[in-house]
């Protein structure tokens, strides 16, 4: 794709169409593109000229938009920051990404000390966009090269320390053009926003807006009321949503009826359990689970819509330009055989920031190696089991923690469970689950203890259940199992 069809090159096309929508009012893509260059312009006045990310501490709500669009006007990546980290976390992210500054939102504390912290790092309040002087620049179509770096995406760090994943414009474009493919024209459409801006999800669907032209209902923090009122208004086409999200809002709605108007419910960012999903088609929400991952900005095989009345979801099939092949044992796996997901195509990372080790293990011979288990079935969908690095050995067997969750979820009485092995001198590894119960729901070890044991093989049982308020789960909604400790 020639040109880097930014936020500039979307005003000259319809200008006074609606962008972003928000509490705070709505603004046009002209609007949107004139606050921008105004940003752009004061970061090139402020700021050395060099390269380096520029990293964004603030919330998902229009401010950022705009300045994730100004940052990417002067050419620099831009590097959104993670809400939920601690100022360790932050600090060591920034050194690793040699950022060339922070911006982040007056009167936030820790702006002082990530100051404190970053000498050589300015870390700066970002000014009122509507006080600074006028862009230069004009809408347009600018030149500019697609494989430039457009966003740098830690890692959830859900294994392992995170990873600066370097995504390029056509990595965007890729991904937008393959959502269109397997969504239809829903993409075009009027779309809920209420998943992190910092994580790739979020940050596909505002840039599905600039390639396509749809506006985006922004919601800076998932609420199931909010949410559920936004789509009860009819004219909010798609919604991307993590299970988590879903399970809340149906509960939120007791499980009412689908609202008007939605044509496509985007599940993915974790495993989702088949009672959940079938819940919500029961109720005629048009699931679509996707599975993909940050290196390979977002979705990877994704079900298309689901027809009227389906009680199962489309087939979860590698979409437009993704190669995706099932490796074990050094060898592609045959239909229906486990293995490591692997994949090819135009949305994968151009390679990790500053880690030639890393990318030696992940990218090979065009491949990029997920470290995600799952098969492939006759038809070509790709089922996905767990990570490989949460997969427990116990007792010489393989079990999938994400296998005892979906059952576990099953229960009545569950609200969210997390499956982990922990040391075990007999076994290797003894399954443990975490388990929430819904307010105002009981249910007693021994209940749960039999309800696996309906379903699940003796050496998938758990050994111990643990009953606690919350699970540790990131802005995203993905479980965190190493941070599930006896």
């Amino acid at each position: 794709m020639t040109g880097r069809r930014d936020v500039l090159w979307r005003a000259a096309q319809t200008p006074d169409a609606p962008a972003l929508e928000s509490a705070e009012g709505t603004w046009s893509f002209a609007e949107l593109a004139d606050r921008s260059c105004r940003a752009a312009d004061y970061l090139r006045a402020t700021l050395a000229d060099d390269s380096a990310p520029i990293a964004l501490l603030m919330n998902g709500d229009v401010r950022f938009a705009a300045w994730f669009h100004a940052v990417a006007l002067t050419g620099r990546p831009v590097l959104p920051l993670n809400l939920r980290l601690t100022i360790n976390e932050l600090v060591g992210q920034l050194e690793h990404a040699r950022a060339a500054c922070v911006l982040g939102e007056a009167g936030d504390t820790r702006l002082e000390e990530l100051l404190a912290r970053l000498p050589g790092c300015p870390v700066i309040a970002a000014p009122s966009l509507d006080t600074l002087p006028a862009g230069r620049e004009q809408p347009g179509d600018r030149p500019g090269d697609g494989d430039e770096i457009l966003a740098v995406l830690y890692t959830s760090g859900t294994s392992g320390r995170p990873k600066g994943a370097c995504l390029t414009w056509n990595n965007f474009f890729a991904s937008a053009r393959a959502a269109e493919d397997r969504l239809g024209a829903v993409v075009h459409r009027r779309w809920l926003a209420c998943m992190p801006l910092f994580h790739v999800g979020g940050l596909s669907i505002l840039m599905r807006s600039v390639l396509f032209g749809g506006p985006v209902r922004l919601q800076s923090r998932f609420d199931p009321a909010v949410v559920s009122d936004a789509l009860d208004g009819g004219d909010i086409a798609g919604v991307s949503l993590v299970p988590t999200m879903l399970s809340r809002l149906l509960a939120h709605r007791d499980y009412r009826a689908a609202p008007g108007g939605l044509e496509v419910l985007l599940l993915g960012g974790a495993a989702a359990a088949p009672e959940l999903v079938a819940r919500a088609l029961a109720k005629g929400y048009p699931v679509c689970p996707t599975y993909g991952l940050t290196e390979a900005t977002s979705q990877v095989a994704t079900a298309a819509p689901p027809r009227a009345g389906a009680r199962e979801p489309s087939p979860m099939l590698p979409v437009l330009g993704t190669q995706v092949r099932i490796v074990s044992g050094g060898r592609d796996a045959g239909p229906g055989t486990e293995g490591e997901i692997v994949v090819r195509g135009a949305t994968v990372m151009r390679g990790y920031l500053h880690d030639d080790e890393a990318n030696a293990g992940t990218l090979r011979d065009g491949w990029l190696h997920t470290g995600d288990i799952g098969y492939l079935d006759a038809a070509g969908g790709l089922h996905v089991l767990d990570r490989r690095d949460d997969l427990v050995v116990s007792g010489g067997e393989n079990v999938y923690p994400a296998e005892i969750e979906a059952v576990l979820l099953e229960h009545p009485a569950v609200e969210d469970a997390g499956v982990t092995g922990v040391p075990d001198a007999d076994l290797g590894a003894r399954v443990v689950a975490w388990v929430v119960i819904k307010p105002g729901c009981s249910a007693s070890v021994e209940a749960l203890q039999s309800h696996c044991r309906a379903t699940l093989a003796g050496f998938k049982q758990p050994r111990e259940f643990r009953l606690v308020e919350a699970l540790p789960r990131n802005a995203a909604g993905k479980l965190q199992r190493r941070r599930l400790v006896p």
